[in-house]
């Protein structure tokens, strides 16, 4: 559900003796508050202990003061419609406060509260409260969720500061409900008065008083600025337009002599202004933009402790107060209007939403060149970039270079960055090409594994690399073991994926045992290759650790008994050679066949 924010009038100040006339620090006192009631206070001393000493009341606990209140300051107010309500405690950043809400008729039956707040300040918040931080910031833990009220409930808020010393506070009422009813969201019938609850109004405002009463014999009004009430020469009527802040009383004489004494204070805040800021271009890769990069220059010069700075995606919400942008704004392509609203913190009632500026984002290059670049062994040069340029772009090497494509002779980093020539684009389009000096690849090793129920050859390169292997006339695989492969001639081949060439050799799978015995027992009395009947002419040579030639065997041959010319040889190692004729009739001495044996006797 989209959280409809709507800052509700506040906080302003006539001087100590006015802002504390509106802190009662005990429950029974509580100063009741409705729709254009100011709130604003600083609270001095622990103060009375309405929870009877009590440990715990929901989140809140024992003070410095040895009880749950310190500092406190007690308000009640009455629904008058439906909705969302939510409210904001603001105060100096470097001081810790909490709150509790309570949904009671009267201070002897609180319950526990529906809200409440027992943090400390270490992140330095300058709000608290229900609903939305109002500079935006959706990481304050100190904030509760909205209330869902209906016509005619009673609270009590208790506003509590933690410690002995504080600078006040203010508190400000939100919510949609001040957008369904405006001027009747608190009910004003919990203030008796006949001119009515205390007035916060914006320095732009004309405020008119009325005392109309019938039988009227006559008005007089006065005024109060803190040195006690003096008479207002000439203001005899009814209604009286005030000009400045001040507590007001108008004295009605009636024919019947039922004589009305009626007060009320007005306060007044200063409307701010909103300063022209200037339009952004920024680059889709940064993902955000931080919006309150623009708050000293919309600000103006007006102090950000006095008006609140937010930001909104269309006029109306600016100018309402609703759905204020999350400051890390989440880009996206193209061009958005962003529109200001300055907020005075002492009424946010008075406001100015005149300025918008553009945040336009800007996509970066889609490079159609390759990243990376192989110089294979044999080629004088490579070249890298882009073949097809833009004439609405320069180009510029880390080579010094200014066209769009260069020739290289070596490997190495080269970087381009390609800037749009009319300014328009701010991306930081530079880009680094790895040009890579790849050799021809070669075979090192064939590891046969052979001798078994399913034979495997793993090829190894000579070096690291990207490369495909295929065994014959195979696919090509990107994994260098082949396994279940049958016996005899076979070929494999190693191919360079990055076009660096390829390398095939022929191969030999065959088996034989790692020792006999040729003792008579009929158990490994004879040596032999097995699978070399499926080679062409298959030769095998024995020889001695001396190289010296004991036998030759064809493929038909029953093996090799030991001996050399009738003799048996003693035990010890000995070592063979394989020949064929290849595909091309050509004979070939078998590699990567592993030829040591041992004789034992």
């Amino acid at each position: 559900m989209n959280r409809l924010v709507v800052i509700f009038g506040v906080i302003w100040y006539l001087g100590t003796a006015l802002a504390t006339a509106q802190v009662a620090s005990d429950c029974s006192n509580a100063v009741p508050i409705c729709n254009n009631t100011p709130v604003n206070g600083g609270t001095n001393g622990f103060g009375a202990d309405d929870f009877k000493g009590a440990a715990k009341s929901g989140c809140l606990e024992k003070t410095l003061s040895g009880a749950i209140e310190s500092n406190a300051a007690w308000y009640r107010f009455r629904t008058g419609a439906s909705g969302q309500l939510g409210f904001n405690i603001g105060f100096d950043s470097s001081e810790d406060w909490d709150f509790a809400l309570y949904k009671a008729r009267d201070c002897n039956s609180l319950g526990d509260p529906v809200r409440c707040n027992f943090f400390d300040n270490r992140e330095a918040n300058s709000f608290i409260g229900v609903g939305e931080d109002p500079k935006g910031d959706v990481n304050n833990v100190q904030y509760e969720e909205w209330l869902e009220v209906l016509p005619g409930e009673d609270y009590y808020l208790l506003v509590n500061n933690f410690s002995n010393i504080n600078s006040g506070f203010s508190i400000q009422f939100t919510g949609q409900i001040f957008v369904t009813n405006p001027y009747d969201a608190l009910d004003c019938s919990i203030v008796s008065n006949l001119l009515g609850p205390p007035i916060a109004a914006c320095d732009n405002e004309t405020i008119v008083l009325d005392a109309t009463t019938a039988d009227v014999v006559s008005y007089t009004w006065y005024k109060d600025v803190g040195n006690g009430y003096a008479l207002i020469s000439g203001e005899v009527s009814a209604t009286l337009t005030v000009l400045d802040a001040a507590f007001y009383r108008v004295e009605v004489i009636t024919q019947s002599q039922n004589n009305i004494i009626s007060d009320v204070q007005v306060g007044f805040s200063v409307a701010p202004t909103t300063s022209p800021v200037s339009d952004e271009n920024t680059c889709l890769d940064a993902e955000y933009f931080n919006l309150s990069q623009k708050d000293q220059i919309a600000l103006g010069g007006q102090s950000e402790e006095e008006v609140i700075i937010s930001y909104h995606a269309t006029a109306a919400n600016a100018d309402a107060g609703l759905n204020a942008l999350p400051l890390e704004y989440k880009l996206i392509i193209g061009e958005q209007q962003i529109y200001i609203r300055a907020t005075s913190v002492q009424n946010p009632r008075c406001y100015d939403a005149s300025q918008d500026f553009t945040l336009t984002v800007h996509e970066p290059l889609a490079p159609e060149f390759p990243m990376e670049v192989f110089l294979c062994e044999g080629e004088l040069s490579a070249v890298i970039g882009e073949t097809s340029p833009d004439v609405n772009y320069d180009y510029q090497w880390s080579t010094g270079e200014i066209t769009s494509s260069i020739t290289v002779v070596q490997g190495g980093e080269y970087s381009l960055t390609i800037s749009d020539k009319l300014g328009v684009s701010i991306c930081d389009n530079t880009f680094v090409i790895t040009v890579f000096a790849s050799k021809t690849p070669h075979i090192k090793e064939v590891i046969v594994d052979d001798l078994q129920e399913s034979n495997t050859i793993t090829i190894i390169p000579d070096r690291e690399g990207d490369f495909e292997y295929r065994l014959d006339d195979g696919t090509y695989q990107s994994e260098n073991t082949f396994y279940d492969v049958l016996p005899g001639a076979h070929k494999i081949t190693l191919n360079d994926l990055n076009g660096c060439g390829t390398a095939t050799e022929s191969i030999v799978v065959v088996g034989f045992p790692k020792f006999f015995t040729p003792n008579g027992d009929g158990a490994n009395d004879v040596w032999n290759v097995v699978g070399i009947s499926s080679l062409e002419e298959a030769m095998l040579f024995v020889y001695d650790r001396y190289g010296k030639l004991l036998k030759q065997l064809s493929q038909n041959s029953m093996g090799w008994d030991g001996t050399y010319n009738g003799v048996a040889l003693p035990s010890g190692d000995y070592w063979f050679k394989l020949s064929y004729l290849d595909q091309n009739g050509q004979r070939t001495i078998a590699k990567y066949v592993n030829n040591h044996f041992s004789l034992k006797r």
